[in-house]
């Protein structure tokens, strides 16, 4: 296996995969940028200590990234070298532990991805499965078990070289605050293995769910469990929440976990609303949740503020790449109608920023003009003492910088894009 990681084919496609994923640098703060140099010159060095057993992993780096409601995520970044080195260890495990995951988990696995999980849910939600075991895995990526996931790694990994490497990245200090701490437990999230060793992980929860025969879709540490009455779904909190806790040492989040129905059940970013025809049951229809529509907003919102310094095809740049993965994300969902009213509230943010940009009253009278409004009433809208979000909502605005003079300057609306992913 060891000369399977460090073949030049594999060292360079880790090259590339780290250089294209970008991120910040590492303790050293060597960057991504700089990692070309490094590999051309020390590349075959840092193969040849890993061979002889006497590589050094550098420490890594801890970053809090606030989540919500007064919470943080730590990250765990490793230096850029670490990193291809950590992707190469991942191109050759994935193949080996890939045949021994369940069909029914979605994350972090080659041709499978979040939608294909969200209807799945759907799909056991419409077959009559409505009620749904829904457990919280307690700052899952922080929790597990050094001494475990080494006992699940070494059933399949007969290379001792590999097994030290693994076992140095898994133990490797973090950085914290500029104090270094000892780690005996948690994959944090920023590596490229620890999305590959929390599957390891949690593969022992899918066959345990795949054995006694429940319909159930994992993506990463996001897990749910789908069955016919409530009593059964007690049952089935019960029985997992002790395996969880007694087998894999992962303790669960009470306050977020329960048995859900569908109106109140979210999965990755999606809920479920039932459509009624006449002479037919309820059938669930896909809908974005409260919590994903305000983020979308907010963001959209922070690119159209009109003091961030930034040219207008930059930001109408940065708005097509946003929305284009948002719609993308969500295209399985009923949106549409909230869809239409996000767009006319997103071209008034636009017309606001060109608004703002034209500044001066002379400047405005000038546009208005070339924009084609009648001198007098180009005079008078230029001067007028009316806010400047009140003018973006006007006919005024709506009428010269129209929709289609926003598309020519490369504005691609919601809307179209929604309509262009549903034909």
């Amino acid at each position: 296996m060891l000369n399977q990681l460090l073949s030049k084919e594999n060292l360079n496609r880790a090259y590339l995969q780290v250089y294209r994923n970008k991120g910040i640098g590492g303790v050293d703060g060597v960057q991504v940028n700089e990692l070309k140099s490094i590999h051309q010159v020390h590349g075959e060095e840092y193969a040849n200590q890993i061979r002889n057993g006497n590589y050094v992993v550098s420490p890594i780096l801890g970053v809090e990234i606030p989540k919500g409601r007064g919470k943080s995520r730590l990250l765990g970044i490793p230096t850029v070298i670490d990193r291809v080195f950590q992707q190469a260890l991942h191109q050759v495990l994935q193949p080996i532990f890939e045949n021994e995951f369940e069909d029914h988990s979605y994350g972090f696995r080659p041709n499978r991805n979040a939608q294909q999980a969200i209807l799945q849910s759907q799909s056991y939600i419409n077959l009559g499965y409505k009620y749904v075991v829904d457990i919280d895995l307690k700052n899952f990526f922080d929790e597990v078990e050094h001494n475990l996931l080494l006992e699940l790694l070494y059933k399949k990994v007969k290379c001792d070289r590999t097994l030290k490497l693994l076992r140095d990245f898994l133990k490797t200090p973090i950085k914290l605050k500029g104090k270094l701490h000892k780690r005996t437990q948690g994959v944090p999230q920023g590596s490229p293995l620890s999305p590959l060793l929390s599957n390891i992980i949690l593969n022992e929860l899918d066959v345990v769910l795949e054995k006694r025969g429940h319909k159930w879709v994992r993506y990463a540490d996001d897990f749910s469990i789908y069955v016919k009455s409530n009593r059964s779904a007690k049952r089935v909190m019960r029985s997992i929440t002790r395996f969880l806790e007694t087998k894999l040492k992962l303790p669960i989040n009470k306050e977020k976990s329960g048995i859900r129905n569908p109106h109140n059940f979210e999965i990755l970013g999606h809920g479920f609303v039932p459509t009624y025809k006449k002479n037919e049951r309820g059938i669930y229809q896909l809908v974005v949740t409260k919590t994903s529509w305000q983020k979308f907003k907010q963001e959209l919102k922070r690119l159209t503020r009109k003091t961030i310094p930034m040219s207008f095809d930059e930001r109408i740049s940065r708005l097509n790449m946003l929305t284009r993965g948002w719609l993308n994300y969500f295209k399985e969902s009923s949106i549409y109608t909230k869809l239409k009213k996000l767009d006319e509230w997103l071209r008034n943010r636009l017309r606001y920023c060109i608004w703002h940009h034209w500044k001066k009253p002379e400047r405005k009278r000038k546009n208005f003009i070339r924009l084609g409004v009648h001198q007098e009433q180009a005079y008078a809208w230029s001067r007028t003492r009316m806010g400047g979000w009140a003018v973006a909502q006007s006919p005024i605005l709506g009428t010269t910088i129209t929709i289609n003079r926003l598309k020519q300057r490369g504005y691609i609306s919601l809307i179209d894009y929604y309509k262009k992913r549903h034909h």
